[in-house]
């Protein structure tokens, strides 16, 4: 039987809001990625969740109110969360421009390849 993000245990209206926009709509999906991925596709998605929402994934997959997870357990998720989520980049910010080349279909006749082009009239 699939449970829908809103009706799994510790996964309120919120939560189940952003766990269905980032196509996590059951239990099963959830089971398949993980409670780190499932935080994660939901950190990337421009959501800012906290670290209850990781724990409580964890919990729906493990069966448990999220206070109930392991002290242990809860600092490992906490530091592998934080190593991920240092490979994002900054908020806000986009990664620095680089060249664009663009060309439309071959270039004219005598024309030398990657040589700027007058525009044409």
């Amino acid at each position: 039987m699939t449970t829908a993000p809103a009706r799994m245990l510790n996964i309120g209206a919120k939560s189940g809001a952003w766990l269905r926009q980032v196509g996590l709509r059951t239990h099963e999906d959830l089971a398949a990625v993980g409670s780190l991925e499932a935080y994660m596709r939901v950190k990337r998605a421009g959501f800012r969740p906290s670290l209850n929402l990781l724990y409580a994934l964890e919990g729906a997959l493990m069966g448990c109110h999220w206070q109930q997870v392991d002290a242990t357990r809860r600092a490992e998720l906490a530091a592998l969360a934080q190593a991920e989520v240092a490979r994002l980049p900054a908020r806000g910010r986009m990664p620095a421009p680089s060249d664009v080349i663009v060309t439309f279909g071959a270039p004219p006749q005598g024309a030398v390849e990657g040589e700027p082009r007058a525009p044409s009239a």
